[in-house]
């Protein structure tokens, strides 16, 4: 059994897998991550191996705390991917893009891929039918949009809603809302379009938090997959266990 880490920017979520299949997930944060782990090894000893992907921070203390329990593998640039790597900057690629292109590589064999993860950003990425990542794009998530108009304005509230009602705002709070909801939505439709004029048979995946969410709102034909970021990683873990 493997046990995967997916270290982000708000929350650490943490997976089970017995081969590629999901035991149990779970989601903490920082100040009671060690807590958590020992928990999740108290109800499945035989976990042998376990893989972080860390976009966040976690201390060189938490990532000591966890050998104590079994080897530690970290998700870097160094690490043997399935897929080939078209990106100008390699060094510079996120760990939870590589773990998401990895999913689709597994998932959707000779397929072009488009990946949408909609966390705190929102990013796209695109693996072609040969198993070549190209790239993608990387814009604001919900939150961060709410945030963004806050703080770069002087009346503008702080506010957090997915609630929209009507795609026509009456109050600033509801035109604000419209704005990002709406944008947020017609945004990804749009680079759905984009894809799906230059590749023919493209499969569409939507994953991050805020993917139940948006997968309600969308006309394009997806997949919603809330744990594929760790279904990836736990493919590159089996991958580089020898």
């Amino acid at each position: 059994m493997n046990l995967i880490i997916d270290v982000g920017n708000s929350f650490i979520k943490v997976a089970v897998f017995k081969a590629d299949k999901v035991v149990e997930v779970a989601q903490t944060v920082e100040s009671d991550f060690l807590k958590k782990i020992s928990n999740i090894f108290e109800n499945h000893p035989s976990i042998a191996k376990i893989m972080v992907s860390s976009v966040g921070k976690l201390s060189d203390a938490y990532i000591e705390g966890l050998s104590v329990f079994a080897p530690v593998l970290i998700l870097n640039k160094n690490s043997k991917l399935p897929f080939k790597n078209e990106y100008a900057t390699p060094n510079t690629l996120g760990v939870d893009r590589i773990a998401l292109v990895a999913a689709a590589f597994y998932a959707y064999p000779q397929k072009n891929c488009l990946v949408i993860d909609a966390g705190t950003c929102i990013t796209y990425d695109f693996l072609d039918e040969k198993g070549v990542y190209k790239g993608g794009a990387i814009s604001p998530g919900i939150r961060m949009r709410y945030k963004a108009m806050h703080a770069f304005t002087a009346k503008l509230p702080l506010i957090d809603s997915f609630g929209l009602e009507n795609f026509i705002g009456n109050s600033t709070e509801t035109c604000m809302i419209s704005g990002v909801i709406n944008g947020t939505v017609n945004e990804i439709e749009a680079t759905i379009l984009q894809y799906q004029r230059k590749f023919k048979d493209l499969t569409v995946i939507l994953t991050g938090g805020d993917s139940h969410f948006l997968s309600k709102r969308l006309k394009s034909s997806i997949f919603a997959h809330p744990n594929f970021l760790m279904e990836g990683v736990n493919y590159i873990l089996e991958l580089n266990k020898h």
